[in-house]
């Protein structure tokens, strides 16, 4: 069996593969590997992997060389069952890159978006001869509402859960609207763009956040919150000897 461990900006993500079968997720803190003992305990793991978009922390460090296996740290200088085209490849995100794996081993053959919404949205394209061409970075929901009220005195830190009108009645629901329907927008945008130019494109969705989309977008989205970890899983498994 397999452990992988996904580190991201706000959680982590730890989950048991046996195969390509996900058996159990669990998520803490992004400074503290608690549940990792849990898991060790609990499933007969061979083999792990561990990608983080931050620093890690000594005490991770230490939970990590207790283990009584090996535990791969993703880096830029892994092997990946991808062409990766990043011109920066140092830089890049292990999420964004798991991300595109993972996508690319569940729909083969395909030119795919692939749409991580968490802290940051990332858009992430590879085409159907599995080559990764990059992508785009922007704020994501909690970073749009948190910055709208940090920037903008009169303007308060409101709940993403509420009512959601086209156009706002009140201060609460224009800051809701505006940041929400503004995401779909943005969204519904990078996807048509890529359609002119891929008309058999698929999408892949991610991380967890929900939106609404019309029919015609919602045919070629499909909706996977383990996909970094899915990718994560294939790079283990394409890296053993």
């Amino acid at each position: 069996m397999n452990l992988i461990i996904d580190i991201g900006n706000t959680v982590a993500k730890l989950a048991v593969f046996d195969g390509d079968k996900m058996v159990e997720v669990l998520r803490g803190s992004n400074h503290s590997l608690d549940c990792l003992t849990i898991l060790r305990h609990k499933y007969p793991i061979k083999r792990g992997i561990i990608a983080s978009v931050i620093t890690l922390s000594n005490t991770i460090r230490r939970q990590l060389a207790e283990v009584d296996f090996e535990i791969l740290e993703l880096n830029y200088k892994t092997p990946v069952p991808i062409a990766n085209h990043y011109k920066s490849p140092q830089t890049l995100g292990m999420d964004r890159l798991a991300a595109v794996v993972g996508a690319n081993y569940l729909l083969p053959g395909k030119n795919l978006l692939v749409i991580d919404a968490g802290t940051a949205i990332t858009y992430e394209f590879i085409d159907a001869e599995g080559r990764y061409w990059g992508g785009n970075i922007s704020p994501g929901i909690y970073v749009r509402f948190k910055t709208l009220n940090a920037c903008c005195d009169k303007l308060p830190l409101i709940d993403r859960r509420g009512d959601l009108p086209e156009f706002g009645y009140n201060t609460e629901t224009a800051i809701r609207a505006g940041v929400i329907k503004g995401m779909e927008f943005e969204i519904a945008g990078y996807i048509r763009l890529m359609q002119e130019k891929y008309p058999d494109l698929l999408v892949f969705l991610t991380g967890g956040d929900k939106f609404s989309f019309d029919t015609n977008l919602k045919s070629i989205i499909f909706a996977d919150r383990f996909l970094v970890l899915k990718g994560l899983n294939r790079i283990l498994n394409y890296n053993v000897k």
